[in-house]
């Protein structure tokens, strides 16, 4: 029997949910929006029968739901999905997964209660590039990874002023909780070390400045919050004696939009990298995934080549959910591993605030 599954949120990611779904064979039964203009318009365009404006009639009205995705601002990621699990389906939840560490402990907290399956959507484990790195890691030809280094840097990519991306009470925070895709692949590829500390320092020069707006088309709020960081720059130190550095921002002056992740290894070491070109799209990227050996005396660069994928796994990422839950497929990410990211993310804003190094217990 498919699963059926129940979408709140009716935004942009919704087409590669919608996708990811249908690829692994599960059914979208219903799409729950309080905005019902934007629910009914994805309703017709997903082929999808039921909408709502309340998630608590959703779970009402359709008892048989399977799962649930969550695709909302980030405010609301942890009671929208603590109420699924706590209504006994799989959740399937946006990034970041919430606002802190508090509310991801509470979430896996009552995952494991009725033991149901919680996941984010940590997308770029997903890219083809990143399964093929994985293999030769698993493979043992990398070898345990010492150091890496982790960016997602943009030179004009704040989303909006005044809307709930730069409001902390709303968002949690600026790029570093926004675009955390890089450390967590960093960490992925470093077997997620349990963190000892972070050091931490971020920037707000430019967060203010329309200059440095994103080209997403996010309207402004003229009498909204702006109170998150531009740019985050950060050391995390591991109980293991690994380390991560990492740079992360909206607004920076560097070049072009990078999204990359570099390791070293004992055996070899790799990056993944993504340049964006000067529009900012994906359509005009380029794409890297190499690896680097030391073989009879000489440095020999590999260069990996994999299939292209504009969508950077989101729709990958969306399938392995559904798989993983029908034991197809091992879960591209857990619980735990989430629980861990956002310490690490909760540390660098307090070593920020403090100037200090915040110990991660």
């Amino acid at each position: 029997m498919n699963m059926k599954i129940g979408v709140i949120g009716a935004g942009g990611m919704l087409q590669y949910h919608a996708a990811g779904f249908r690829a692994a064979g599960a059914e979208i039964v219903a799409i729950c929006d309080m905005n019902q203009e934007a629910a009914q318009k994805a309703a017709k365009t997903y082929d999808v029968s039921n909408v709502f404006s309340d998630s608590t009639e959703m779970f009402s009205r359709l008892t048989d739901l399977d799962a649930v995705s969550v695709i909302t601002p980030n405010r609301t990621h942890a009671p929208l999905a603590l109420q699924a699990l706590k209504a006994g389906k799989h959740v399937f939840c946006e990034k970041p997964p919430a606002l802190n560490a508090h509310e991801v402990a509470e979430m896996k907290l009552a995952s494991d209660e009725v033991g149901k399956t919680l996941m984010f959507n940590f997308n770029n484990r997903a890219r083809p590039e990143s399964y093929a790195l994985r293999e030769y890691i698993e493979a043992g030809e990398i070898g345990p990874i010492n150091s890496a280094q982790a960016k997602w840097i943009r030179r004009t990519g704040i989303p909006g002023f005044g809307g709930w991306f730069t409001n902390k009470s709303l968002s949690g925070g600026g790029p570093l909780i926004d675009l955390l895709h890089m450390i967590d692949l960093a960490l992925y590829y470093m077997d997620y070390p349990e963190p000892e500390y972070v050091l931490a320092q971020t920037f707000s020069d430019f967060i203010e400045d329309k200059n440095f707006k994103g080209p997403w088309g996010i309207p402004d709020v003229a009498d909204g919050v702006t109170d998150v960081e531009s740019a985050s720059h950060g050391f995390i130190k591991f109980k293991s004696g690994q380390v991560l550095t990492f740079q992360v921002s909206w607004a920076e002056m560097v070049k072009r939009e990078e999204v990359s992740v570099v390791f070293q290894g004992k055996k070899a070491g790799g990056m993944i990298r993504r340049l964006f070109g000067s529009d900012g799209l994906d359509e005009t990227a380029i794409d890297d995934c190499e690896l680097y050996f030391q073989e009879y005396g000489r440095s020999v660069n590999r260069s990996v080549i994999t299939e292209t994928n504009e969508d950077m796994g989101r729709i990958r990422s969306a399938e392995n959910f559904v798989r993983s839950i029908q034991d197809e497929e091992a879960p591209l990410n857990t619980p735990d591993q989430a629980l861990s990211l956002m310490k690490i993310i909760d540390a660098t804003y307090k070593s920020a605030e403090t100037g200090k190094p915040v110990e991660i217990v």
